[in-house]
């Protein structure tokens, strides 16, 4: 189906593909958070999509779609693109319906979801690692669909797709006691943000929705600023299920018109996020998960006394990324620093830093040092983690009264990326 501007959904064909995901989605549970409750002095209700069996929203879409398939078109084979989550709703979907799909996914796809859309799809899935990023993949996806005739199943433009994920707006209105305030959805190409925002304008049009994107990705933000749909040359792609360099011609012209405001969030606040939530409610969320409930403190004297819906919109996280979770959320929170540190060269020197420079109460995380003897002082690059952020104003000085600051490295992005 060709992308065109004027599709609006409609809802005899949500419920439609409700019929039709009955059998294959579960009925995620919508629940109150006492934390975050207490914390913002509202009732906050997380909608649990990392609950679902491919542990994201994405089957929803991802079955429609290929249900709604001719035989003709099963017969042929599909193809998608993917960073992971759209896969894995795919991968299920080729295999309940025994049909064959080829799936292609950026090559730094988590190695947690790579091996998810294999044990999903089995014998009926292909999966093709290709390019850095999603839009790389999706090219890719497009020319074999050109070369073979297959059918492209796209991750959020598309009508059936965008229907398919409208779904958890009806389950979330069945399900909640009272009347919703706000609702806070999570946009990568904003099939969910179409769906979900569409059914809530018909059914309780007087909620808020609030659409939010990973700070390093704004793709849907821009393009609401621009009042156009724009590429982003250059994205982070560390909240890989919601970064996207484009955002679907379909899902913008929905959002522009249903979303009430759009905002991103700090990767690395969305990393802390990922921490409380295991640490306080052993609760397990991908980067992408954690987005909407990062939003919330951006939004806390607006929501007090509100009933507000959090999307968690999934939970594939590969558990060796915990160490760069831990470390963004760190340099976040500013409690880790990085210097470049001018040790001279006499002996004493190691000694009298760790003693008179450093805190009684900061850790050195980080230390890279080559002794060269034809200088007069030596660099290193040493990482910090305070216990209070407070402390790094004495901590600068200190360095400095004994001549050992050389550098700050965390307000160097570039150089701080080439260096640690």
């Amino acid at each position: 189906m060709n992308a065109t501007t004027t599709y609006y959904p409609k809802l005899e064909d949500i419920e439609r593909a409700v019929t039709t995901l009955k059998d294959v989605v579960t009925v995620t549970p919508l629940t109150q958070n006492i934390n975050y409750s207490r914390k913002f002095g509202a009732t906050i209700l997380l909608k649990r999509e990392d609950l679902q069996q491919v542990r994201s929203y994405k089957i929803r879409g991802a079955y429609n779609k290929i249900s709604s398939l001719s035989e003709e078109e099963l017969k042929n084979g599909i193809v998608c693109a993917s960073a992971g989550n759209h896969a894995q709703g795919v991968a299920f979907a080729c295999h309940k319906l025994k049909i064959y799909g080829t799936i292609f996914m950026p090559t730094p796809t988590p190695k947690q979801k790579l091996e998810q859309v294999e044990m999903f799809g089995g014998e009926y899935v292909t999966v093709k690692l290709i390019g850095d990023t999603f839009d790389d993949a999706q090219k890719h996806a497009a020319l074999e669909c050109d070369i073979q005739g297959k059918t492209f199943v796209h991750p959020f433009n598309d009508e059936k797709i965008i229907e398919g994920q409208a779904t958890v707006g009806l389950e979330i209105l069945e399900q909640a006691n009272e009347s919703i305030d706000y609702v806070f959805v999570p946009v990568g190409g904003g099939g969910l943000a179409s769906g979900l925002s569409t059914v809530f304008k018909i059914l309780s049009p007087k909620t808020k929705i609030i659409g939010v994107e990973p700070e390093g990705a704004p793709s849907m933000k821009t393009a609401f600023e621009q009042n156009r749909n724009v590429y982003l040359p250059k994205i982070d792609k560390f909240v890989d299920g919601a970064a996207v360099q484009q955002v679907g011609d379909i899902t913008f012209e929905i959002c522009k018109q249903n979303l009430d405001q759009m905002i991103t969030v700090p990767e690395g606040k969305v990393c802390q996020t990922i921490l409380d939530l295991y640490n306080k409610d052993a609760i397990v969320v991908e980067p992408a998960g954690a987005l909407t409930i990062s939003a919330l403190d951006y939004f806390a004297d607006e929501i007090k006394g509100k009933n507000v819906v959090c999307l968690v919109s999934g939970s594939n996280n590969d558990i060796t990324r915990t160490a760069e979770i831990k470390e963004r959320a760190l340099l976040y929170e500013g409690l880790k620093h990085y210097f470049i540190i001018r040790f001279p060269q006499r002996a004493g020197s190691l000694k009298e830093f760790v003693v008179e420079v450093l805190g009684s109460q900061d850790d050195i995380t980080h230390f890279e040092y080559s002794k060269k003897h034809n200088r007069e002082n030596g660099p290193a690059i040493v990482g910090v983690e305070l216990k209070n952020k407070s402390d790094l104003k004495p901590l600068i000085q200190r360095m400095k009264e004994r001549n050992f600051y050389g550098d700050y490295l965390n307000d160097k992005p570039d150089l701080f990326q080439y260096l640690i």
